[in-house]
């Protein structure tokens, strides 16, 4: 072991000595159990990690001594439901394993997986898993590797075999040496002979390899004598090829016996790139100014992000944090800056843009998947620190005397809505804060007040649902019930109508009298409310015309169908009556509102409803198209055209929100894992007739 790394607390002297890897794929992959078997080849006495709902859902940290090198293992999410954190590990790590089945192949969600880390420049090394599976082969696997993610995909170890479907061992194609794990432990010897296997991927190997190190010397020695070329060349290479994101090695792994595990973790502490090799986020001043980007120098000014947040009703906060300059120690005064809004294009309200000076206090480091005290960290490092008291997923940590934003990363719209309400008294008193500590750790979560006041709370997918009712059961022991959602509709009139509102008492003393003659009229959509006074002779006089208009718009504000505003009309007031004693400011607001409700049971004056619109853009797989476009069709959904790129199928459609509200789970099944969507509103059309029982308030 290297002398510039510390076992006992993963201290490391140098970001060269650190290797951050995080590991992908989708369920069933084969991913979590790579997971425990690096941390047991690694971590003595390890003894493995309790899968439940929360580590299934959440990024989760480890570090071991390989070699040389620290590794910094993330294990993201591989459900869907918790893409933001799968990107909040890509952005903490300068690498990534892929994990993919042979006896499954590349379905949606692996590609959907692959594409986050493309979009983000992530290097990646694939392990291919499952090659015991009765139909699973190495070869076509390979093929189809390189048919979906392109020629950058090349094996550097082929399996070997004792058996039909018994992997015993491997072949590195740049050692030229097999390794056995038949007896149980490896055991390494120099290969004698070339097979055709191995011949077929050693040459495309190489010479990719240095051609994405652009290595023109080690690329003339290749072309003379491959069979003499220095291994510890090749692998230096290696390093600056993986780092390019367009090289991707293919290790064959069998995550149940171990077979390759070695293989790999020498792999990453030879292969993968360093935090100096793969480029660090943009950094700008808080006022958004750009500055150099930052690098991987233990002396240079401290930047470094918040990449995931833990809330505890106890033990409170517990950041992790990504180091990506600088050095942090304990005391220390950081500069903590939040700007959501330069992502989101929008303020966030559960997350406003912060500013402020905060110290640092403890520094946790893991050892295994402990947690040890440390006194400082160092560029390239990831460790927690407990108890910050205002930092949040995606702020910045940066030196106070040069404070610096890094852009947080692209959170997930929460596009699954769930109208909720606290289940007693008690629960009520209590639920406003459980969903602010909630929203404080889990950014995809969004709450918005809906239509009547109604709670409603909006999650990526049902798997997010449930964690998070499950949590504000398990952690605040707050109970919520689940309601049926209110669509915001709105009422309008279609055609003309004539009406007067007439109010008249007399009761003793000082009476009310109102009389105010009304035309409506519909407008076109997205005009709003337009008042019109044509009131000749003082038959209404001026003081109260305005309070004619505000009766009006008051009951326009609480419809007068089914409860819901109404919009798109022009009132013109021209006519009423008025008594010298006994008409007054209230007793026109109030014959302004019976006007408008007249007016809706007038002959000619046919109130309906308009339902909003969403536009709605589908991507999915090309292969999904068709059966898309039936099930928008199915919903009410006009498709505006269609377009195809990089094998994906991308829909744009105007659909009811009435239709949406279980779209983010009904696309999954439909596109097999591979279909995103977004919405925005487009506006409000006439909801039809034959549908306007289901919503009229009774």
């Amino acid at each position: 072991m290297s002398s510039k790394v510390n076992a006992a607390s993963m201290q490391v002297t140098s970001p060269d000595d650190v290797r951050n890897v995080v590991l992908i794929g989708n369920a069933g992959s084969g991913k979590t159990s790579l997971f425990e078997q690096l941390l047991k080849a690694r971590v003595e006495g390890y003894r493995g990690e309790k899968e439940d709902a929360e580590r299934a859902s959440q990024l989760f940290l480890a570090s071991f001594v390989t070699g040389d090198s620290v590794v910094n293992l993330l294990d993201a999410p591989g459900h869907p439901d918790f893409v933001g954190e799968l990107r909040a590990g890509i952005r903490a790590a300068d690498a990534a394993i892929f994990v993919v089945s042979a006896a499954d192949g590349l379905d949606g969600a692996a590609q959907a997986l692959w594409d986050e880390c493309r979009k983000a420049n992530l290097p990646r090394v694939i392990v291919l898993t499952k090659l015991d599976a009765g139909h699973a082969d190495f070869d076509t696997s390979v093929a189809e590797l390189q048919d979906v993610f392109g020629e950058g995909v090349r094996p550097t170890h082929v399996p070997t075999f004792a058996g039909p479907g018994q992997v015993s061992g491997n072949i590195g194609l740049l050692s030229l040496e097999e390794h056995d794990y038949s007896g149980g432990s490896p055991v390494s010897r120099t290969l004698n002979a070339h097979d055709d296997q191995v011949e077929t991927y050693r040459g495309p190997l190489i010479e990719s390899i240095i051609q994405e190190a652009e290595d023109d010397g080690l690329m003339d020695r290749y072309l003379e004598d491959d069979e003499h070329l220095d291994v510890d060349d090749l692998l230096d290479d290696l390093m600056k090829a993986v780092a390019t994101a367009n090289l991707f090695p293919v290790v064959p792994v069998q995550t149940g016996s171990g077979v390759g595990i070695e293989e790999l973790l020498r792999l990453i502490e030879h292969g993968f790139p360093t935090p100096g090799l793969h480029p660090n986020p943009p950094l700008t001043t808080t006022s958004g100014e750009v500055l150099p980007q930052p690098h991987s120098e233990p002396g240079d000014p401290l930047v470094a992000q918040v990449i995931r947040t833990t809330t505890d009703p106890f033990a409170g906060r517990l950041s992790m944090v990504r180091i990506f300059s600088g050095t942090l120690r304990t005391d220390d005064v950081v500069h903590v800056s939040g700007h959501r809004s330069w992502v989101a294009g929008a303020e966030d309200d559960a997350h406003p843009d912060h500013d402020n000076d905060e110290r640092i206090g403890l520094i946790q480091g893991a050892v295994g998947t402990e947690l040890k005290p440390r006194q400082q960290a160092i560029a390239g490092e990831i460790v927690l620190l407990p108890k910050l008291g205002t930092a949040e997923t995606g702020d910045t940590l940066s030196a106070k005397d040069r404070p610096g934003v890094v852009e947080a990363w692209a959170l997930p719209d929460p596009l699954l809505p769930l109208a909720i309400r606290a289940a007693t008294r008690n629960d009520e008193d209590k639920l406003a804060t459980a969903l602010q500590r909630l929203a404080v750790e889990d950014s995809s979560v969004r709450l918005d007040r809906g239509h009547g006041d109604q709670l409603v709370l909006w999650t990526t997918g049902q798997a997010h649902a449930d964690l998070v009712l499950g949590r504000l059961v398990e952690r605040y022991q707050v109970r919520v019930e689940q309601e049926e959602l209110k669509i915001p509709m709105r009422e309008t009139f279609t055609g003309k109508a004539d009406a007067m509102g007439r109010h008249v008492k007399q009761s003793g003393g000082h009476g009310q009298y109102a009389v105010c003659n009304i035309e409506v009229e519909p407008l076109e959509r997205g005009a709003g409310f337009e008042f019109v006074d044509k009131v000749v002779g003082g038959a209404v006089p001026r003081q109260f015309i305005p309070s004619v208009e505000k009766g009006i718009r008051n009951q326009l504000d609480k419809g007068v169908f089914a409860g819901y505003p109404m919009v798109d009309v022009r009132v013109t007031l021209y006519d009423g009556k008025a008594h010298s004693v006994d008409s007054s400011d209230m007793a026109f607001q109030l014959a302004g509102s019976l006007a408008i409700k007249e007016a809706a049971a007038a002959k000619g004056g046919v109130v309906a409803l308009l339902e909003p619109i969403d536009l709605v853009t589908v991507t999915v797989g090309e292969e999904y198209l068709g059966s898309v476009m039936t099930d928008l069709s199915g919903r009410r959904g006009q498709v505006l055209g269609s377009d195809s790129v990089n094998r994906k199928a991308i829909v744009r459609a105007l659909v009811p929100q009435a239709e949406l509200s279980r779209y983010a789970i009904d696309l999954r099944g439909i596109g097999h894992g591979s279909g995103t969507f977004t919405r925005e509103f487009h506006g409000y059309e006439l909801l039809p007739h034959n549908l306007l029982d289901k919503y009229a308030r009774k």
